[in-house]
């Protein structure tokens, strides 16, 4: 990922840190479709894995932290190579954070399929925003790896879709509460489960402006899409 450097020990060391984060990147994107597959299934084995990943997903993200910090200390890079450290560290925290959701929605699942009425319920709906959650992270992940501004844009307009999905479900769930009051315990499982696949998404949203700022040092998280594409011009 990062370009060649006068010292061919710290681009060693910039290429072994930035493949750590290709490596935590592909266990959180597995875990995060394990869960959506748990939803999909009502498996709790598959939602137990789920949960039993977020150790490793941690503890690499403690791994990296470590390396980056030391390779600060031993460095003192300029500028450029400290804002792509910084958004290396910044990308590996949101990662773990998708992990953190990932979890949760298992953890959401195993509580509907404990309170024995899954099938009732109208998880279904939540399949489109969940597969473009997992979408554009492994595309936020992919664009990362090539420092690509032009898909990192194009995550960030994505970004949108999956939040409409998540208002459209907001309602059909009310709905669904208001017609059956039984259901409103585990109906609210399925609302923090739809929250999180919302989560996953602003995260490679995140990792887009991160790409962002490596790229062109601009800072552009509260941005609308219009002045981020004249920063790229």
């Amino acid at each position: 990922m990062p370009e060649k450097h006068l010292s061919t020990q710290f681009d060693s060391e910039l290429n072994t840190v930035s493949t750590r984060v290709m490596e935590l990147g592909g266990l959180v994107e597995s875990q995060v479709q394990q869960a959506i597959h748990a939803l999909g299934q009502f498996n709790a084995e598959v939602a137990h894995k789920v949960i039993e990943t977020e150790k490793r997903v941690n503890a690499m993200e403690v791994e990296i932290d470590r390396e980056l910090s030391s390779i600060i200390a031993r460095r003192q890079p300029t500028a450029r190579d400290l804002r792509l450290l910084i958004a290396v560290s910044k990308s590996t925290a949101n990662l773990e954070r998708a992990g953190d959701e990932a979890e949760k929605m298992a953890r959401m699942v195993l509580s509907i399929i404990q309170s024995g009425t899954p099938r009732n319920l109208p998880a279904s709906e939540l399949r489109v925003a969940a597969d473009l959650a997992s979408g554009l992270l492994r595309k936020a992940l992919d664009a990362f790896a090539r420092l690509d501004t032009v898909a990192a844009v194009s995550i960030l307009k994505e970004d949108d879709l999956i939040d409409k999905e998540f208002d459209n479900f907001m309602r059909v769930l009310i709905t669904y509460m208001m017609e059956d009051p039984r259901m409103i315990s585990p109906s609210l499982d399925l609302l923090f489960l739809a929250k999180a696949i919302e989560r996953v998404g602003d995260h490679a949203k995140n990792i887009a402006e991160l790409i962002i700022y490596i790229v062109k040092g601009a800072d552009v998280r509260h941005a609308s899409i219009e002045e981020i594409e004249s920063v790229l011009k």
